[in-house]
């Protein structure tokens, strides 16, 4: 906190540049949701109704803006494990209470030049290794520095530097489950336009540098690029693809030593209001012990591989991936606007030993209302060889200004 307090003071300085007429702006959200949890392997259920508040303002003079912005989050009803409180005996819903700081950044922006520092959200490509986390009611922030530069037109740099990452876990954050995780993070894109779509090389250099956190396994260093495009094929028929490779290994303190391999291929047919797609992904294994898989810990993985959360931590064989999804939305139906439906099937098996781990079925239905955003979820778990059958369901209800 220090840090940010130190560099909103160096920003500040510039003084002239707040002598302009200042634009405010409110910041609201509100979100309540339900989440009950059956795991086989426990003999009780968890249930829970959480709510969380963020509210805060936007200040902006011309190419300056200073945005502050708190969170709240309130366990209303329920017996359940949070990850914090409670008994290990119930199935986990990591969404604790909370009240903290969510953002606090400076921004100056100009046609070619981004520069935000402060207590940010930091988003990479589609949130697979750096992301907000923001399906759970936390969500995660980063105290960082962030310069994004577009000297030619389809040609753009992304650099950010961390020292911590505030997790998930809120205020009562402790051991490997920290309220924030110090170290020297740096996160760095470079993105051009192709014909085939935007090509995208990576690198994040992940420092997890906490004993308590892993013991600073999770500390690694991945490389790798991104090729993510879309074309017409006639009216109403829209192809989307993307594709990535990146290799990791250890990093900084880790005292593991080894290297993995990932990939990702996709693709989505978009017909009207259909989509129908598919794809692979595959977080790689080396030795087949604890943390030597690929890992994946700053990323948004609930939107990944299931919404069951059965494979967070990549087990040390690793992860294969085989998914498949379809949806349909319309624009409206009834009172309701932006109505969507979707299906997800996953195959999970290990990289490593080629085992079946398991099979997923991820349903989910959402409309607005106005402002308002009413979902129901749905997720299906079931075990073969890895974890224990799991069933979740979500009710939920978000509102923003």
């Amino acid at each position: 906190m220090r840090k940010i307090v130190v560099t909103a003071a160096a920003l500040a300085a510039a003084g002239p540049a707040y002598a302009q007429e200042i634009t405010l702006k409110p910041l609201a959200e509100a979100r309540l949701r339900y989440e009950q949890v059956d795991q086989d392997d426990l003999a009780d259920d968890s249930g829970a109704l959480t709510a969380r508040v963020r509210t805060g303002v936007s200040a902006t003079s011309g190419g300056w803006s200073a945005l502050v912005e708190a969170q709240g989050t309130l366990s209303i009803a329920g017996d359940h494990y949070d990850g914090l409180h409670g008994a290990a005996t119930r199935p986990l819903i990591n969404d604790p209470q909370d009240i903290a700081l969510y953002r606090a950044q400076l921004q100056y922006r100009s046609p070619a030049l981004t520069l935000t520092a402060g207590r940010q959200r930091i988003t990479l490509d589609d949130e697979r290794f750096v992301g907000a986390a923001d399906f759970r009611q936390n969500g995660q922030t980063f105290d960082a520095v962030r310069a994004e530069w577009t000297p030619l037109k389809g040609l753009k740099a992304d650099v950010s530097y961390a020292w911590s990452v505030r997790t998930i876990w809120g205020v009562d954050g402790h051991d490997a489950r920290q309220q924030a995780v110090s170290g020297d993070n740096v996160f760095a894109n470079l993105g051009y336009a192709t014909p085939l779509g935007t090509l995208t090389g990576f690198a994040y250099l992940v420092d997890q540098d906490e004993a308590a956190v892993q013991g600073f396994r999770l500390s690694s260093q991945t490389y790798g690029a991104r090729l993510a495009g879309s074309r017409p094929l006639a009216k109403d028929v829209k192809l989307f693809w993307q594709a990535s490779y990146a290799t990791q290994a250890d990093y900084h303190h880790n005292p593991n030593d080894y290297r993995a391999d990932y990939y990702l291929i996709d693709a989505t047919l978009g017909i009207g209001g259909w989509k129908l797609g598919g794809g692979y992904e595959v977080l790689g294994a080396d030795k087949g012990v604890a943390l030597t898989s690929f890992q994946a810990p700053l990323g948004s993985v609930f939107k990944f591989q299931g919404w069951a959360d059965k494979l967070v931590t990549t087990p040390p064989d690793g992860v294969r991936d085989l998914y498949g999804n379809l949806g349909h939305s319309w624009k409206g139906l009834g009172p309701f606007t932006a109505v969507s439906l979707q299906a997800v099937y996953h195959h999970f098996g290990s990289d490593r030993l080629v085992r079946h781990y398991g099979d997923e079925i991820d349903l989910l239905a959402s409309g607005k209302l106005g402002k308002t955003t009413l979902s129901v979820r749905y997720a299906d778990y079931q075990a073969k060889r890895f974890a224990a059958d799991t069933s979740k369901l979500w009710l939920q209800v978000d509102w923003a200004l």
